[in-house]
């Protein structure tokens, strides 16, 4: 497992951007190719170019693992297609929520979600990621729990405000180790500077080395 840090369109906050599990990694498209190749070197996965909904904020819109992803309700007809004829399980979540990378938190095992989740949504969530597990709660005082952490199938990183009773228990409820950090120097919205899997992560370039450090022990980068 390996880490390096990128920017993309110049930004630092570069999941905004990216969606990433441990096959693929959808960026939008950029005409550097030092960025793209760091990001499938360190992540080991297919970078596929794409809009959802029009847009470049892809780490935003789309959530899921690698048994499938989760697309919001204004994805268009022809970006739904194309990711499709390339032999990926999407699905779309028609859901009064369109942030789907915000809302939902999850790796290969379980999955959190916002509260208000309707029941109808979590049974496609279920079903769509293969988790044993959807668990509808807060981290701290968040209900989009997806941009205060990204885990992977091992460890994860949780916005520093969770108290360590909080963490003890998502701890649990995940079944993963999770630690508390920054990113991009101090950022607590874990998810705009970091993307993840189980084989890497690539950081926003303001992520500081305490900061990195925190981040491989967290995520046990370079561990067994």
């Amino acid at each position: 497992m390996t880490l390096e840090k990128i920017r993309i369109f110049g930004n630092p906050n570069i999941g905004v951007y990216i969606f990433a599990n441990n096959r693929i990694a959808l960026i939008p498209p950029v005409n550097d190719t030092n960025v793209k190749k760091k990001i499938a070197d360190n992540l080991n996965v297919d970078v596929i170019e794409c809009r959802v909904a029009g847009t470049n904020l892809i780490g935003i819109l789309v959530a899921g693992n690698d048994n499938g992803l989760l697309l919001p309700r204004i994805v268009k007809d022809k970006e739904f297609e194309e990711l499709k004829s390339l032999g990926i399980n999407v699905n779309i979540l028609y859901t009064n929520f369109t942030a789907l990378g915000n809302v939902i938190l999850t790796n290969n095992k379980k999955a959190i979600v916002h509260p208000e989740l309707h029941d109808r949504d979590i049974d496609v969530v279920k079903k769509v990621l293969g988790v044993s597990e959807v668990v509808r709660r807060s981290i701290g005082k968040f209900v989009t729990v997806g941009s205060v952490a990204v885990i992977n199938d091992v460890g994860g990183l949780v916005h520093p405000d969770v108290s360590d009773e909080e963490l003890q228990e998502l701890s649990r409820v995940l079944n993963v180790q999770l630690d508390v950090g920054t990113v991009n120097f101090g950022v607590a919205f874990i998810k705009t500077g970091l993307v993840a899997n189980n084989y890497g992560a690539v950081v926003g370039e303001r992520t500081t080395g305490p900061e990195i450090m925190r981040i491989i022990k967290a995520l046990n980068i370079g561990g067994s």
